[in-house]
């Protein structure tokens, strides 16, 4: 249970030695971070699930009931990434407040939700790759898109069986090599990604407004089926829970806080505004497809973007929401890539892990060999293992995370009411505790197998930690 002191984290943070990141991101970069991993896929498709099946055209208040529940996490992520300006997010903060187990339960979290969550993105990345490419008459073999334990039907009607997904893994390596020539490098990419796909979401908008018909709004809220969070206002609360998990990722932002300028500032900034864009486009883009079509149309269909698209006459559109699907399924690579190794990064500085994974490159000033050795083993996943097998990048980790740090900010201002902080969350006790209400209320929607996978994964963890991380830690009791 010992606490690694405020005062050690900020001398580590104030280290200008080799051995420390470079501060190279302003706020603009910082926002665009947040931006690149909340705006993904799952835009295109849970918005469509979540008005068919529970909202109907109220998801826009869904997204609004959702944006709320991230902003009380938001807030004190920001209390905390302006007052300790340290790599390491939820891992780092936990640490400093509730002690090293507990920092070590939410470090080893993290790198369920972003290793796994890579690989998945990387997979579905190299599927949606292919179908672009057919529509311009170029095929990969299937042998070299599948993994080998998975099949696909030739055009003779015989059975291929995979040998590797080598698009998957490929996109994880040219992203790792992205992120190892430099942080500021990885933020430009990022922003010229980020540019893209936002701007393929405002064309989805600006070309379907001259299509909305208002008769699809009727009923805005459609009347309850008798069942609980089919339509009416337990719908809306369903939707919410739904898209909720559209919107996690902003606390990447505060993986990146050691390498922020002036982060007592920026990070905050970074934080709540990526949250803010994002919420102002899902409730617009939310707007416009259940307008253009009836809400009933997207029940049961995986690709609802498309349904809406019909209603147009431009089919080139769907090309267009495909190449965005693409481009920001990237950009959540590069973010989750980048959050993963600055994790490891803080646990290796204490200890927890074995120095490899804190060594950082004289010239770049990133950890080199940490990214290396976390592109072998996402590149492996990715390459050789089904997407059914390596799941949906798991929700339940970033909301553990959200719980802690929540309860950290209550923990804080208890133990330490006089510390300097640069912002502090507003209407405290009430806001860190409505945060861990609504995460913890949005953690009981997951399934059963979901909380097994996490309490598995912890348990390897603990052995880890008590076999080599309790006796080399640098904070000793």
């Amino acid at each position: 249970m010992r606490i690694k002191p405020i005062s050690l984290l900020l001398k580590e943070s104030a280290d200008d030695s080799e051995n420390a990141l470079k501060r190279s991101l302003g706020p603009l970069n910082l926002i665009l971070i947040g931006i690149g991993i909340i705006i993904g896929a799952g835009l295109f498709s849970l918005t469509g699930i979540a008005a068919g099946q529970h909202s109907g055209p109220a998801v826009t208040l869904s997204f609004i009931i959702a944006a709320l529940g991230c902003t009380f996490a938001a807030l004190c992520y920001a209390e905390f990434s302006a007052m300790i300006p340290v790599a390491g997010s939820a891992y780092t903060y936990s640490y400093a407040t509730m002690g090293e187990l507990f920092a070590w339960i939410i470090g080893w979290d993290l790198v369920l939700e972003y290793s796994v969550g890579a690989a998945t993105v990387a997979i579905s990345w190299s599927q949606y790759l292919t179908k672009f490419l057919s529509w311009f008459d170029l095929y990969l073999p299937p042998q070299l898109t599948l993994s080998p334990f998975e099949t696909a039907k030739a055009a003779d009607g015989s059975l291929v069986h995979g040998i590797i997904n080598l698009p998957a893994a490929l996109i994880v390596v040219l992203v790792t090599a992205i992120i190892v020539r430099g942080t500021k490098g990885s933020a430009w990419v990022n922003a010229i990604i980020v540019t893209l796909k936002v701007g393929v979401v405002l064309t989805f908008i600006a070309v379907g407004w001259s299509y909305i018909n208002p008769q699809n709004y009727h009923p805005y809220i459609p009347q309850n089926t008798g069942v609980w969070g089919e339509y009416g206002w337990s719908g809306v609360l369903r939707g919410a829970g739904l898209v909720f998990f559209v919107f996690i990722g902003f606390d990447a932002v505060s993986t990146a806080a050691q390498e922020a300028k002036n982060p007592q500032r920026n990070m905050p900034i970074g934080i709540i505004g990526s949250l803010l864009v994002c919420t102002v486009l899902f409730v617009v883009f939310a707007h416009v497809m259940t307008g253009m079509a009836n809400y009933k149309e997207f029940i049961g269909s995986g690709a609802p973007v498309a349904i809406a698209i019909e209603k147009t006459h431009y089919p080139w559109l769907s090309k267009a929401v495909v190449l965005a699907i693409l481009i920001g399924y990237t950009s959540v690579i590069l973010v989750d890539l980048l959050g993963q190794s600055r994790v490891f990064y803080s646990m290796s500085k204490d200890g927890l892990l074995p120095k490899v994974f804190s060594d950082v490159h004289p010239r770049f000033r990133t950890p080199r060999k940490s990214n290396i050795v976390l592109c072998s083993f996402i590149a492996i996943f990715a390459a050789f293992v089904p997407i059914r097998v390596v799941g949906e990048m798991t929700s339940i980790g970033t909301l553990l995370a959200f719980v802690m740090v929540c309860a950290g900010v209550l923990i804080l201002r208890k133990q330490q009411p006089d510390a300097v902080r640069p912002f502090k969350t507003p209407l405290v006790p009430l806001v860190p505790i409505l945060g861990i209400l609504t995460c913890f209320a949005m953690m009981t929607f997951l399934p059963g197998d979901t909380w097994l996978r996490l309490l598995i994964w912890l348990g390897i963890g603990l052995v880890i930690y008590f076999g080599y991380g309790k006796r080399n830690s640098k904070i000793q009791a």
